[in-house]
C-alpha cells in the first residue's frame, strides 16, 4: 500500500524529524492494498493536552492520538486518518527511557498507524498482537524493541 503524508508541524520542539523520515515510518507500517492519505500532526503539550481531554477525557498531553478518518468508501477520497503527536512529551520519554529520540518518534508513528489499521491494545491478548506487529516493523527499520526493559 502507498501512503501520501502530510506532515504539519505545530511544535516549536528543537528535534522533529523529516517528512522522509515520517514517510518511511508511516509506510512501513501499511499493509498492501491501494493508496492513503494521512496527516501527521506534530503538537505542544497545550494543543496536546486541549486533545486528550476532548477526545479520550484524560487529563494532560499524551505522546500520539490517533484518529481514523470518518469518509464513506463511496466518496473514493482515500484518507486514513490523522496521528497528532506531542514533539516535548516524545523527548521527554526518549531521555526518561535511554531511547534513541529517532526511534521513538518511529515507535509512535507506527504506533500511530497501527490504530489507524484498527489494532489495540484495551487488552493482553490484542496487546499482544499490537505490540509483536510494532516490534516487528521497528526491526525491518533496525531500530530495537521498544518494550525491551533496560534495567542497567
Amino acid at each position: 500500500m502507498t501512503i501520501e503524508v502530510e506532515v504539519q508541524r505545530a511544535s516549536g520542539s528543537d528535534f522533529i524529524p523529516g517528512d522522509d523520515c515520517f514517510q518511511i515510518w508511516a509506510g512501513t507500517a501499511m499493509e498492501d492494498g491501494g493508496s492513503r492519505l494521512l496527516t501527521i500532526r506534530v503538537v505542544g503539550r497545550a494543543e496536546s493536552a486541549e486533545l486528550n481531554q476532548r477526545y479520550r477525557r484524560k487529563k494532560g498531553p499524551t505522546n500520539v492520538l490517533a484518529f481514523a478518518a470518518d469518509v464513506p468508501q463511496e466518496c473514493g477520497v482515500p484518507l486514513l486518518g490523522d496521528i497528532v503527536i506531542c514533539a516535548p512529551l516524545v523527548m521527554e520519554e526518549a531521555m526518561a527511557q535511554g531511547k534513541n529520540p529517532q526511534a521513538h518518534w518511529a515507535h509512535l508513528v507506527i504506533h500511530g498507524v497501527l490504530h489507524l489499521l484498527g489494532f489495540d491494545h484495551q487488552n493482553t491478548a490484542q496487546a499482544a498482537v499490537m505490540e509483536s506487529r510494532e516490534i516487528s516493523l521497528l526491526a525491518s527499520l533496525g531500530y530495537p524493541d521498544p518494550y525491551a526493559r533496560n534495567d542497567c
